[in-house]
């Protein structure tokens, strides 16, 4: 079974995050919710408290085939600050692993360096921090291992292919259509 670990910091965008869980999951990929910020309970940039699965420091996170990364605000630049996120995206980059974010999440690898020379997109505005980048502006950009795209509006595209890489196109279709996003 592919697993991938979602990351929730003070300030995410739930629909975000919970819409990619969900896609994955309903998939058969054992998607991991994954506490930055020292507690279970995580608030997000709408007031919404979602309960994480683990918290960071609680196992070794090097397991997995794929991170992901929500955006939101506060919680980009709180995931951006957080060291041992830092560490991990690094190794993972460094192992070819994939890496996943949306919104303003793909600045915490662009503001790494990790986008350079990559096509990458992030929400309207915060292209700045795409250091290096090629800005694309189709909704899901897939560059190698890095998977990024636009905002809330483009979770149920970025969902289905995150799924796709992980498992199989039939898979990411057969999902689509489960949940009415594809009509044939």
């Amino acid at each position: 079974m592919k697993k991938a670990y979602l990351f929730f910091a003070e300030g995410f965008e739930e629909v975000e995050a919970l819409t990619v869980v969900d896609l994955l999951r309903r998939g058969r990929v054992d998607c991991i919710t994954v506490s930055v910020s020292g507690d279970y309970d995580v608030t997000g940039s709408h007031g919404i408290t979602i309960r994480a699965d683990r918290l960071f420091d609680e196992k070794d996170l090097n397991d997995a085939d794929m991170l992901i990364l929500p955006g939101g605000m506060p919680g980009t630049n709180n995931l951006k600050a957080h060291a041992g996120l830092d560490k991990l995206i690094r190794q993972y980059d460094a192992d070819g692993k994939y890496l996943a974010a949306v919104c303003a999440a793909p600045t915490v690898y662009g503001e790494k360096g990790l986008l350079d020379g990559k096509n990458a997109t992030c929400y309207p505005g915060m292209e700045e921090g795409l250091k290096g980048a090629n800005h694309k502006t189709d909704p899901v950009v897939q560059d190698g291992q890095y998977i990024t795209s636009r905002g809330m509006g483009t979770c149920i595209d970025f969902g289905l292919k995150l799924l796709e890489i992980l498992e199989n196109a039939d898979i990411s279709q057969a999902i689509g259509k489960a949940v009415v996003y594809y009509d044939k």
